[in-house]
């Protein structure tokens, strides 16, 4: 996770989250935009990956990032979600890490 450690604090672009050839890229959907941010606002993008649905989740406070989180969703209880494991966050980030990259370098300033 150090790879988006330098998006910690800085702007979001929310207007650049509607180019969707970024967004795209990255195999997640925007499952939740608000028109303008708040104070503090989560938004979350999900995936399937391996067979599993990941939720990136992108914390925003007072128009700067604040956290990133992935997690896994559990399929019989899609309230439940959990961290994925060492091995797991590993081979999600060898095959879209460039692609995230990408995206967090084109939503942030």
């Amino acid at each position: 996770m150090q790879r988006f450690k330098k998006y910690i604090g800085k702007d979001f672009i929310i207007k650049n989250i509607n180019d969707s050839e970024h967004l795209n890229a990255t195999g997640f959907n925007c499952n939740y935009l608000p028109d303008s941010l708040g104070d503090f606002d989560e938004l979350e993008f999900s995936s399937d990956f391996d067979g599993q649905t990941i939720l990136m989740c992108v914390a925003v406070l007072e128009g700067r990032i604040k956290r990133i989180m992935f997690v896994q969703i559990d399929k019989e209880s899609p309230d439940d979600v959990r961290p994925l494991t060492e091995s797991q966050l590993k081979d999600f980030l060898d095959q879209r890490g460039v692609q995230l990259t990408d995206f967090f370098e084109h939503i942030t300033q």
